[in-house]
């Protein structure tokens, strides 16, 4: 199988008022084309830098990445540009990660206006299509991020996210602002688009539930070190590692445990099905 995504001993040091902190202390491990690969651990333990070192988001210390076999710590301009526009970022706020003042379809549209010639009829086209393909109407397309609810706001950031049709997206905990049963919709949407486009996931979440239903491989962070890895149903079920054991043994016991719930939520309505149904609503 093919690394879609290959971070190699990442480091990365912050350094402040004579001081530093290592964040990511040599980090290492591989995305298979068409896989999820979770990574897993609390807050502050290094994942979001992780993921934005292995983007060049922000610049390592030391250590490389690839994607998709091709380094990008090297590549600068234009040639980095049309690297990253092979891969796409869901934030974990999905209005703070929207600008107030464009409209929905304006926000799909920035990423195909920085990456590819869509302009005019072309650009109106592709903004609707991704409208479609999260399951939003065509009547959220001119409104405002602050006329959405949440998880509207975090399907207009999946739609972004792959407007450039990406092979590769990280997924910043992209369920953690989100109510439960709003959680289990959109989970369920990026599964679906995972399979019908064919993408691979980094997955970054504190939440082991996530990690294990979604995931192929599972990745768990302690103190900026990757402290154990492996398949998501062994290291989440039967982990080696004592912080791996800590984790699950701090897990609250509730019932109907977020995978169980998921197989039975049912998808919103999707595009005119939608609209009928809002117009019906407001009137």
């Amino acid at each position: 199988m093919t690394a879609m995504l290959t971070v190699d001993d990442i480091v990365k040091v912050y350094r402040a008022y004579g001081s530093q902190v290592r964040a990511v202390d040599g980090v290492s491990f591989q995305v298979e084309a068409g896989t999820t690969f979770g990574l897993v651990g609390e807050s502050g333990s290094g994942k979001s830098t992780v993921a934005r070192c292995a983007l060049r988001l922000i610049e390592p210390t030391s250590g490389s990445s690839s994607i998709d076999g091709a380094p990008i710590g090297a590549l600068r301009g234009g040639a980095l540009r049309r690297l990253r526009a092979r891969t796409g970022m869901v934030f974990q706020n999905p209005v703070a990660a929207l600008n107030p003042r464009l409209t929905i379809a304006q926000s799909i549209a920035e990423p195909l206006l920085t990456h590819t010639n869509l302009r005019g009829r072309a650009l109106a086209s592709r903004s609707r299509e991704l409208l479609d393909e999260v399951g939003l109407a065509q009547a959220h397309a001119d409104r405002l991020p602050h006329q959405l609810s949440g998880g509207q706001c975090q399907r207009v950031g999946i739609a972004r996210a792959l407007a450039t049709r990406p092979r590769l997206l990280v997924l910043d905990e992209p369920t953690s602002a989100l109510d439960v049963s709003v959680q289990a919709q959109v989970l369920n949407l990026l599964q679906e688009l995972r399979r019908e486009h064919a993408l691979s996931y980094l997955l970054i979440s504190h939440d082991l539930d996530v990690v294990r239903y979604m995931s192929d491989t599972a990745g768990v962070m302690r103190r900026g070190s990757l402290v154990e890895i492996g398949p998501a149903a062994e290291v989440l079920v039967r982990p080696q590692h004592e912080y791996t054991q800590q984790l699950l043994a701090a897990m609250p016991e509730t019932p109907g445990a977020l995978p169980l719930r998921l197989s039975g939520v049912d998808e919103p309505e999707q595009g005119a099905a939608a609209e009928t149904r809002e117009k019906r609503i407001l009137s």
